[in-house]
């Protein structure tokens, strides 16, 4: 079975949380209940040159939601079997199983799971999944005005854009096999290693 993806262009992202409130209205979640997270990174640095010292900031954005992986730990965690992979090889969780125990949550390295405090019940992204069944986009890939996200067969996006799947601060792709690529922002690479941070935690 052919598993599907998300692209991600971190390096086009202005994160302006098109995609997270396209997701919001589909799915009519409430307020607070986000499936589709902005994650906002800031850093920066000190260079110095002949004892004159300039400081150069960044900051980019990720527009992350479930990865949909090929090891889902969320799966292996859940004691009804309410989390599952479906027929399509998505990620979903059935409502009617759930007991909203968060165990899938605890495991999830990316936060995907979350409590929809009205039903008592888990939820998540499940990647438009209607909308796939009739070869269409995820509605956040087509709301997206600065066309960073992408989404098909995970082995065709990585044939066009590359294979990789992390940038800082998300865990090590090792973890869960995420069927995300990434496209990582030019600063990416200093995140690690320089004084940065996520901006808005207490948004996530």
């Amino acid at each position: 079975m052919k598993n599907y993806g998300f692209y991600i262009d971190t390096a086009n992202c202005s994160g302006c949380k098109t995609c997270q409130v396209a997701c919001q209205d589909k799915n009519d979640l409430e307020p607070g209940l986000i499936w589709r997270k902005i994650i906002d990174v800031e850093g920066g640095e000190w260079q110095g040159d002949d004892g004159i010292f300039s400081e150069y900031p960044f900051a980019y954005h990720i527009s992350l939601a479930c990865n949909h992986c090929s090891e889902p730990l969320c799966v292996f965690s859940c004691p009804t079997q309410a989390m599952h992979i479906t027929d399509i090889g998505t990620v979903n969780i059935d409502r009617d199983k759930c007991i909203g125990c968060g165990y899938c949550t605890w495991a999830c390295p990316y936060d995907a799971p979350r409590l929809d405090q009205k039903s008592g019940r888990m939820s998540k992204c499940d990647m438009c999944y209607d909308k796939i069944k009739n070869n269409e986009n995820p509605v956040c890939v087509d709301a997206c005005p600065m066309r960073a996200l992408d989404f098909g067969f995970i082995d065709e996006l990585r044939e066009k854009y590359g294979n990789n799947r992390h940038i800082f601060p998300l865990a090590s792709p090792e973890l869960t096999e995420p069927n995300i690529v990434i496209r990582p922002h030019k600063d990416s690479p200093k995140a690690s290693a320089v004084n940065s941070a996520i901006a808005n935690r207490e948004e996530l």
